[in-house]
């Protein structure tokens, strides 16, 4: 798969991919019907549920762990959550460093289940985390000698060949000893300012931001399944075939909608974007908040005004699963306009077509606020 900062596809190219993206990530494919009685499987987020419902089409339908706006840093079980969790047959989650609450409920009440960490997956990249709140200097840096494709090839010299052995082989004779092996500090974030909290030890867990990536996700997720359901082992390859050459037809209209964003300084209000930004050449200045659990501080408001003054911040960029009024208050006195990234897409229905869905509404906010037309 290429990587982008190539020339705008021709109108052509648009329509074969929208036509791509129409029968992506939730079509019936033509194939068999299922074989047999589908796996009972679990998803914790949208963005990997929707990529595993698409994997599944025409089997069966994952269940969701986390719906709404509820952060997954941060979140508690319900005791119907924590049933779901000892029915399952098949779980998948991102890892630790992106859903803390559940480490402990798997080692016990999941502890039947095939686990999936999909941050281990063959051919997921996994980004470095940036540190502190002013990271300009890291804009386009990888600092893990990892390439997101040909656009940084020029730049970096480095190949796209991922040999990380993981995925689909987290079953329970693989331990995810999580708990023991990151610590995230989550149980005691809060006695801590923002620059303390968060262990970043275990890389940036957003990895679903870059579709090239979710590619990666979908082949762990086909054949973690056709591992626990053999029959409809042909089924999951083929709709994972499917979702696969959909995601490059995304991946090319991504880039497409957001070049006239690159290369214009905005503020976040956790680093939660990288994938995305580097994946088509966005700027990053900083981030509010270093751990989005822990309240920043007047210092940190402060070093972040200054921030976009000195750097022409264009945007500043709430989320809906925290405080917004931060987010005012940073860009109070400047010029700097404000807008929402949600990178959950906690108001996109659930189902296949939420991955697709999320990533455009991603790219329309960026526009919205970087390059606003008229």
């Amino acid at each position: 798969m290429t990587g982008r900062f190539r020339a705008a596809p021709k109108a052509a190219a648009h329509l074969l991919a929208a036509g791509a993206l129409a029968a992506t990530l939730g079509t019936t494919l033509g194939a068999s019907p299922a074989l047999s009685e589908a796996p009972t499987v679990l998803v914790s987020i949208k963005p990997i549920h929707a990529l595993v419902s698409g994997v599944m089409e025409g089997v069966g339908k994952p269940d969701l762990l986390l719906e709404g706006a509820a952060s997954p840093h941060s979140y508690s079980l319900r005791p119907s959550q924590a049933r779901a969790l000892t029915q399952a047959d098949l779980i998948f989650w991102v890892g630790g460093g992106l859903e803390p609450f559940l480490e402990g409920p798997l080692q016990t009440l999941g502890a039947d289940a095939r686990r999936v960490a999909l941050i281990e997956a063959a051919g997921v990249e996994v980004l470095p985390f940036r540190e502190g709140g002013a990271f300009e200097a890291h804009a386009h840096a990888h600092g893990n000698g990892q390439d997101h494709g040909d656009k940084h090839a020029q730049d970096h010299g480095h190949d796209h060949d991922h040999d990380h052995d993981h995925g689909d082989e987290h079953d329970n004779d693989h331990d995810h000893g999580h708990s023991d092996e990151h610590d995230h500090g989550h149980d005691d974030a809060h006695a801590h300012d923002e620059e303390h909290g968060h262990d970043h030890s275990g890389g940036d867990p957003h990895i679903w931001l870059d579709p090239t990536n979710a590619q990666a996700i979908v082949r762990a997720v086909a054949d973690a399944l056709a591992a626990v359901d053999p029959p409809n082992a042909a089924r999951y390859r083929e709709n994972a075939a499917a979702a696969v050459a959909s995601l490059d037809a995304l991946d090319a209209e991504l880039s497409d909608r957001l070049a006239p964003a690159v290369d214009k300084p905005f503020i976040v209000f956790h680093d939660a974007y990288r994938y995305l930004e580097e994946r088509y050449g966005l700027t990053a200045a900083g981030a509010i908040t270093v751990n989005p659990e822990v309240a920043p501080g007047a210092a940190r408001v402060a070093e972040m005004r200054e921030t976009v003054a000195r750097l022409g911040a264009v945007c500043l960029f709430a989320e809906p699963q925290f405080e917004p009024r931060i987010v005012a208050v940073v860009a109070e006195g400047t010029e700097a306009r404000t807008g929402v990234l949600d990178p959950l897409g906690a108001e996109i229905p659930a189902g296949p077509g939420h991955y697709a869905a999320l990533m455009r509404a991603m790219a329309r906010s960026f526009t919205d606020c970087l390059a606003p037309s008229g």
